[in-house]
């Protein structure tokens, strides 16, 4: 892979590493409070410190040195958090949501992430979370190309379902390749980039169908497109379940 997309695509397992130790918010009542409190801290001058004020400290060590190696790469990111819905086992949820930009080597990067977490707190800080959805688009362009990810949070085992990464305006004559990769538990942890086998792809974009592992878990891709413009890295992670009950709708 050449340095360009090696660099995007650990850019996109950084974020994904970061957010998914992000301090989740507290309970029932006060989750809504808290949000705002979260945003408020993602968002300050100093963010290390507003951070380290919400969580436990016992949790707060391997996110403050991801959130730097992040910050780093992007220091010009806006975070937004609002209370999602509660499950059916009475866990509170937030969406998190955060975009940045930055300039180099003559190109502009824009980078968007969204997650889903279901947590639970003791005394106001953070003891533990599950990460429900989480994808991660970097795009590094002269000009904007809008892309849709037509990807399922949760699948079940066994089960086979398409990856779809799709342009959303016409390309005219320009070609375009890509290619999709699974992604190991400890790339994303070390935000070790995966190697991207590239293909000629039609106009419309990415399209895949793959098969989920016949065992409950996680399973994380890893998409490249390539154009005359630029090129754009997707993160998707899908969770496995074993019960069709567990299937988001």
């Amino acid at each position: 892979m050449v340095p360009l997309l090696r660099a995007s695509l650990a850019t996109v397992l950084s974020s994904a590493a970061v957010i998914s130790t992000m301090p989740a918010l507290a309970a029932s009542g006060d989750a809504v409070d808290l949000s705002a409190r979260l945003q408020l801290a993602l968002n300050a001058d100093d963010r290390v410190q507003a951070l380290s004020a919400l969580m436990a400290p016992d949790q707060a060590s391997t996110l403050i040195e991801r959130f730097r190696r992040f910050n780093k790469r992007f220091p010009e990111t806006r975070w937004a958090v609002r209370p999602g819905q509660a499950l059916d086992d009475g866990r509170p949820t937030v969406q998190l949501a955060v975009s940045g930009t930055r300039q180099q080597d003559g190109l502009s990067y824009s980078f968007k992430a969204n997650q889903r977490l279901a947590f639970s707190t003791e005394a106001g800080l953070i003891t533990a979370q599950e990460v429900l959805s989480d994808q991660s688009v970097l795009t590094s362009s002269k000009k904007p190309l809008p892309i849709s990810l037509l990807i399922p949070d949760t699948v079940l085992t066994g089960s086979r379902y398409d990856v779809d990464v799709v342009v959303d305006q016409p390309l005219g004559k320009a070609m375009l390749a890509g290619g999709l990769t699974p992604v190991t538990a400890q790339q994303v942890l070390v935000q070790e980039s995966p190697d991207v086998q590239l293909e000629p792809l039609g106009g419309g974009g990415l399209f895949k169908s793959v098969q989920a592992p016949f065992q409950p878990g996680i399973q994380t891709w890893a998409a490249l497109l390539v154009h005359p413009d630029g090129v754009i890295t997707v993160s998707k992670r899908v969770q496995v379940v074993d019960d069709k009950s567990k299937l988001n709708p």
